[in-house]
């Protein structure tokens, strides 16, 4: 546990938050920075074929050493964070023995990580969490992934006596901007299948995901002074606050679940002249999902109505889709998901994700890839924690799949 938590405290201390605003990939330089010492630490660690390329994607391989030449199995993360929240100077807490009670994250500031606002604090008590200070993200997602997975190929390594098939571990740049997969080389990373360590809490297990559209609204009016703007004046920002209005406000993230769709307005800017508004569009129903889409352009049409004189655009694309008709194929890495997990001593929560992996992109591409649990929770956000217990719990899923004979079909 010791080596798991050193590293992981060493990942989240890498900024690497991506930038949707550059089209290369990947989209920020230190993102790059990241990916050049995790090649460097696999190297060490003691994989081979490790391989970082210009698009800043680490492969590495844990080779056979049960002289099979069967089935070949992947585990992949990614190493951004999200773009949503502050993510650069973390600084990480380890709380050991937690308690129950509330835990100050920041006493100058006051910033509390309170079991009555996040009532599954409770699971924990007795075990070590780790947190930020509260002023930024914490970054296990999916920088926990990344540890988890490392941490398992190292203690494979150190032990050779288990036995194991051939493993391929892969590294993805921005995966929180929908470009995880963009240029994943599948020829190079040469699995049959592969598991994504991108998901929550201890015992998640996932393997369909909401399809997903992001949506660009710009909006233009009429700048006049204010003082001779009588009937003139076309104010963007409140035809834009018009547009936000006619879309179902029930159906937000905050007010939704399971497999209920959403419209999420998560950045708006702008002046008088031009406001730009940002959203991304899911729901786990491909009908309904394209419904969403049409409701968006429904919306763009009848705020130019109410307001002639404006502009309303959109420019949207399609990010992701729901991977569960490819699993359900492929039903046996579910099956072999299971067995490992129970034989960690955890009851899988077998759930759909209200979000996306890489693994959903790479299963239409030919990986079929579902979701592994990391141990976090509140992603995304400051008061993002993860339980080192559930971490080591992680790992040693990743290494009951590694090395159990009846993972799948040879």
């Amino acid at each position: 546990m010791q080596s798991l938590l050193e590293r992981f405290l060493g990942y989240v201390r890498f900024e690497t938050r991506p930038d949707d605003s550059n089209p290369s990939s990947p989209s920020s330089v230190s993102q790059m920075i990241f990916a050049e010492r995790l090649a460097d630490e696999l190297e060490k660690t003691g994989l081979s074929e490790v391989t970082l390329d210009g698009n800043g994607y680490v492969m590495a391989t844990l080779p056979a050493n049960n002289g099979s030449r069967g089935t070949v199995t992947g585990f992949i993360a990614h190493m951004d964070t999200s773009p949503e929240a502050p993510s650069a100077n973390i600084n990480p807490l380890v709380h050991p023995g937690y308690d129950g009670n509330d835990l100050m994250l920041n006493p100058e500031r006051r910033i509390i990580l309170s079991p009555a606002e996040f009532p599954e604090l409770k699971k924990y008590v007795g075990q070590t969490l780790i947190t930020t200070d509260g002023t930024t993200l914490l970054g296990a997602d999916d920088k926990a992934g990344i540890a988890e997975i490392v941490t398992a190929c190292e203690y494979l390594i150190a032990n050779p006596s288990l036995k194991h098939g051939k493993i391929r571990i892969a590294f993805t740049p921005d995966e929180e901007i929908g470009r995880g997969a963009d240029n994943f080389d599948m020829k190079r990373f040469g699995a049959d299948y592969a598991y994504t360590l991108d998901g929550g809490g201890i015992g998640e297990l996932e393997y369909e995901n909401f399809n997903a559209a992001a949506a660009t609204v710009t909006v233009k009016g009429r700048s006049v002074h204010p003082g001779t703007a009588k009937d003139t004046m076309i104010n963007s920002v409140m035809v834009a606050g018009v547009f936000d209005s006619l879309l179902p406000t029930n159906e937000r993230p905050e007010h939704t679940a399971g497999y209920e769709g959403f419209f999420h307005l998560y950045d708006i800017r702008g002046s008088v002249e031009e406001t730009v508004m940002k959203y991304i569009v899911r729901d786990h129903d491909p009908v309904k999902f394209a419904a969403r889409k049409k409701m968006l352009d429904n919306v763009a049409e009848a705020t130019h109505k109410r307001y002639p004189g404006a502009e309303v655009n959109i420019v949207m694309r399609d990010q992701y889709f729901n991977m569960k008709e490819i699993i359900e194929a492929n039903y046996h890495i579910i099956e072999a998901a299971i067995e490992a997990y129970r034989q960690a001593g955890i009851e899988p929560v077998i759930k759909p994700v209200r979000g996306g992996t890489d693994g959903a992109r790479l299963s239409f591409m030919g990986l079929p890839c579902p979701n592994l649990f990391t141990g976090g929770h509140n992603y995304h956000g400051r008061f993002e924690y993860i339980p080192l217990q559930s971490m080591e719990k992680a790992v040693e899923v990743i290494i009951n799949l590694i090395t159990s004979r009846n993972k799948s079909p040879e």
